[in-house]
């Protein structure tokens, strides 16, 4: 009977495993490495998009309305696209993949209304998703698009009619390897032509990797060709319509191009997203050349030295229990890196000449409390956290970007704050922050306030607000309780439940009787935050490297640093919080008091050398005495 059920289940085996390995395919030419770190030759043919959606004829630049290439089938030759797509890059909206600590999110904001929205298609806790205020994928990626690597909600099929046009038109953004590894100096991410131009300005979705590479031009725009415009068999009439020309120089003899691709991505093509640039909390204006750089990097190190990954792109984000199943995740944290892991089969710490810390004379409850970035990331914190600009939310280096340092979305930095597991930090460690007030009108139910839609409310409320004066710059207006309460009555027939508005942590509604009701520090309105990691300072400019005061001052900023109170609704007096605020596990008694304790510890010292110094004369006296003592004896027995 044995015999006959395992001749039964071999073949099913099998099969089985034959019929997994279909569905998975033979890895591809540039799926898997043979160990050389040289750079491979990517001298190779380009191909674009058919009508459907697959494989076309090898691009030649001579032919009359060439296509631009895909770098889903062009690169797609070598490499599986679709396990490249699932990278982390692009996977937020996969639900199946965990979301990890909170990340800088997608920030919508709106002066006019008084809208400063936290987005994520990542189930992060404070965040919400773009469905929920109305944008369609399509939209999201027209706003947000110019500082993604393509692929994800870029490629989400249209469902609805005019989504649908829109996108046969523009077509997907799909994932654009050359933003990261394409190293020549042509690469262009933010030019008046490039990338982030193609896609949030022309709709030039199918165009936009074509347009940001060195060897061709893209003219037109999808958002200016009509709904019915046909890119697969192009209308001369249309003469906004999107049109390619490539560099007939760069193309051989066999038609295939020369394309300086790189494994490892060079530092400044990671800049393009992951600028910061921090306020100086005074009237100067924050200038980059005024910034030190991460000490990794002037030591020599690179961004893709700590992020690494490989073809699936899951790539190492460097915090402690990261989900993200790359091997060397644990390696590449701060306590990874520097000390190692003490109880593996060899030393691990020290990597990449990383210098393995003693932190002599520092209490070991500072271990526990403080993460290593607490110390040693970011902005030195000052007596107010600092509005600070990051390339995602300010649109940084892209063309007419507004400099003013009082732009919105409003970001404040350093926060020295609590933030658990949403922080991938351990309960009741302190970490610092980047930190968002959200405003936004909802609609309260039971399960807690959701966001209206933005065009809803645009049209709802408009008219409460007509009179309302912008700033000449950037920043808020100011709006005044009696214009919230006439919005909160335009938007009783948008909300199911009941209309409220959030803004600065307050929760603002209108009772039985049509009056304003605020309710402060509502839980509905507190702030978003996500822990920053750069830019590391060098130890010896740490804090505590000089004295405990360093943190443990009464007008020290770790603990006593303003935090405003970010809001569209006038105030007399700007509300501000404190940091010790945001780190529930510490009194903010017990932080004041034990500040104070430092102004009389060198006089505690004193008194207790001075009082040893006593000690210590009087032990010498009796000894001295004994000593005697003990010779008498000895000298009467002799």
């Amino acid at each position: 009977m044995k015999r006959e059920l395992i001749a039964v289940l071999v073949p099913l085996l099998v099969l089985s495993v034959g019929f997994v390995r279909a569905e998975e395919g033979e890895p591809l030419l540039g799926d898997e490495s043979d160990g050389s770190r040289a750079h491979p030759i990517h001298l190779i043919p380009l191909f674009p998009e058919n009508e459907d959606g697959e494989k076309g004829e090898q691009i030649d630049p001579e032919e009359v309305d060439v296509m631009p290439f895909s770098t889903r089938l062009t690169c797609g030759e070598c490499h599986t696209y679709e396990a490249i797509a699932g990278g982390w890059h692009f996977n937020a909206v996969d639900s199946n993949v965990p979301a990890g600590r909170s990340g800088e999110p997608w920030l919508y904001f709106s002066p006019k209304l008084g809208i400063q929205l936290p987005l994520s298609y990542r189930s992060w806790a404070g965040t919400f998703t773009p469905e929920e205020v109305g944008l369609t994928p399509f939209e999201f990626t027209k706003i947000f698009g110019r500082h993604m690597p393509g692929g994800g909600v870029g490629e989400v099929k249209a469902t609805d009619g005019d989504g649908i046009a829109k996108q046969y038109v523009s077509g997907k953004l799909e994932v654009n390897c050359l933003a990261c590894h394409n190293a020549h100096p042509g690469q262009d991410q933010g030019g008046v032509n490039g990338y982030a131009v193609q896609v949030s300005a022309k709709e030039n979705f199918r165009w936009a990797a074509t347009a940001s590479c060195e060897f061709a031009n893209v003219t037109g725009s999808a958002a200016d060709a009509s709904i019915t415009y046909d890119p697969f068999m192009p209308d001369e009439t249309e003469k906004n319509a999107p049109r390619v020309t490539y560099d007939k120089d760069r193309f051989d003899e066999n038609g295939n191009v020369l394309v300086e691709v790189v494994r490892e991505v060079p530092d400044h093509r990671c800049y393009f997203c992951h600028s910061d640039l921090y306020g100086t909390g005074s009237e100067e204006r924050a200038e980059k050349w005024q910034a030190d750089e991460d000490i990794h990097l002037a030591a020599g190190l690179t961004c893709v030295d700590c992020h690494r990954n490989g073809l699936y792109h899951n790539i190492i984000r460097g915090y402690e229990g990261e989900p993200s199943g790359n091997a060397m995740a644990a390696t590449t944290t701060c306590r990874g890196c520097h000390l190692g892991n003490e109880d593996g089969e060899r030393p691990e710490g020290g990597r990449l000449g990383a210098p393995v810390p003693t932190h002599v004379g520092i209490p070991t409850v500072h271990f526990e409390k403080l993460t290593c970035t607490a110390c040693h990331s970011g902005p030195w914190p000052g007596d107010r956290a600092v509005l600070t600009k990051t390339a995602r939310a300010h649109r940084l280096g892209t063309p007419n970007v507004n400099k003013d340092p009082n732009v919105l979305p409003h970001v404040l930095a350093p926060v020295l704050a609590e933030g658990g597991a949403a922080s991938g930090t351990a309960e009741g460690q302190i970490a610092p922050h980047k930190m968002v007030w959200p405003a936004y009108w909802g609609n309260l139910t039971e399960e807690g306030v959701k966001p209206l839609a933005l065009d809803a409310v645009e049209k709802a409320v408009k008219g409460a607000f007509k009179d309302v004066e912008m700033p000449a710059g950037a920043g808020w207006p100011a709006f005044t309780p009696e214009q919230i309460g006439e919005a909160l009555k335009a938007l009783a027939d948008v909300a199911a439940d009941q209309a409220v508005y959030v803004a600065g942590g307050t929760l603002y509604h209108l009772d039985e009787a049509g009056e304003l009701v605020t309710e402060a520090d509502h839980p509905e309105a507190a702030p978003y935050m996500w822990p920053l990691a750069h830019a590391v300072r060098p130890a010896a400019q740490s804090l505590g490297i000089r004295y405990c005061t360093d943190c443990h001052a009464t007008t020290a900023g770790f603990f006593f640093g303003s935090v405003a109170v970010d809001s569209p609704v006038a105030s007399a007096t700007p509300a501000t919080k404190r940091m010790v605020d945001f780190q529930d596990s510490v009194s903010p008694i017990y932080a004041w008091a034990f500040a104070v304790s430092f102004v009389f510890r060198p006089m505690m010292k004193i008194f207790a050398l001075g009082a040893c110094g006593i000690i210590g004369l009087v032990l010498l006296l009796y000894g001295l005495k004994a000593l005697g003592a003990v010779a008498k004896v000895l000298a009467e027995e002799e």
